[in-house]
């Protein structure tokens, strides 16, 4: 004969089993409902033309899907008005690499403003990465691969700089290497550049990089938020950065450098998230 629970247990038992079944729907719901980040970002080297220029960026999409065909997704880019969309890296993910679905978002994005690419540390474990660059190109996507461009406004310009994943260079950074790579590649692209500049570079542990190199504002992601959040505490791991990262979300300020940091879209290694629901960053540019 089985024994019964004591009142007071089952009282406690049901409580228990109440709340994690909260908790568990509440996990589910954060790992799908979508969220914009909105930044301002001030400053007296924006030129004034550029006021109000609206940039959204997603990042580490790993090949999710939010809506069928990410319908939700390209509903909430095209609410946002962005003047230009970023991709900062891990479009894809390359263990389950699905590229048809990955330009097929890309290609509806572009549709609703013009379309600046870097790539992230899964292109580089990518075998078909040229097929997927080839596709982006057709989709009209501009891939910036250790490249700058000048993009026009009112007679004003601001320089967009993309840098490509260092996993295309170096796999890890046994040596450290990598940092010093980085600020090559930007003091080469620079040369002598002036006006303000916009850095999409997948990598946030690279920050004091940036600033160094006198980057004005630099988009990143990388970090997926820390995949776990805590409250008063933030993220709990990155890659790259360990436990605790110091570049986990949000905005980022060295100097006159600001950086912004996505907690991304998708997940890859951990298949969930927790306190950390996926989001587009919109960052809206305002001269002083």
């Amino acid at each position: 004969m089985k024994k019964k629970l004591s009142p007071k247990r089952a009282a406690v038992f049901s409580t228990v089993s109440a709340l994690l079944l909260i908790l568990f729907l509440w996990t589910a719901w954060g790992n799908t409902a979508l969220m914009a980040g909105t930044f301002t970002i001030s400053g007296s080297r924006i030129p004034p033309a550029f006021s109000g220029f609206r940039i959204a960026q997603v990042s580490d999409l790993h090949n999710a899907e939010f809506g069928e065909g990410n319908a939700t997704l390209l509903r909430m880019l095209a609410e946002s008005r962005p003047d230009i969309i970023v991709i900062t890296g891990d479009l894809v993910d390359s263990s389950h690499t699905d590229i048809d679905t990955a330009l097929a978002f890309a290609k509806e994005a572009a549709a609703i403003a013009p379309v600046y690419y870097v790539t992230g540390n899964h292109e580089a474990r990518l075998p078909e990465y040229g097929r997927l660059k080839a596709g982006l190109d057709e989709a009209g996507v501009t891939v910036l691969e250790d490249q700058s461009v000048q993009i026009g406004r009112d007679g004003e310009t601001v320089t967009l700089i993309g840098l490509s994943d260092p996993d295309f260079t170096v796999k890890g950074d046994m040596f450290g290497e990598i940092p010093s790579m980085a600020g090559t590649k930007l003091e080469n692209l620079l040369d002598g550049e002036t006006g303000y500049t916009v850095l999409l570079s997948h990598r946030p542990e690279l920050f004091e990089t940036y600033a160094g190199c006198g980057i004005d504002l630099a988009l990143s992601g990388h970090a997926h938020g820390g995949q776990f959040r805590l409250p008063f505490i933030g993220g709990v791991i990155a890659p790259n950065q360990g436990l605790f990262p110091k570049y986990d979300a949000g905005l980022y300020t060295d100097g006159s450098t600001n950086m912004v940091v996505s907690r991304g879209l998708g997940n890859s290694i951990i298949p969930f998230r927790f306190n950390n629901r996926p989001e587009i960053v919109l960052v809206e540019l305002c001269a002083e």
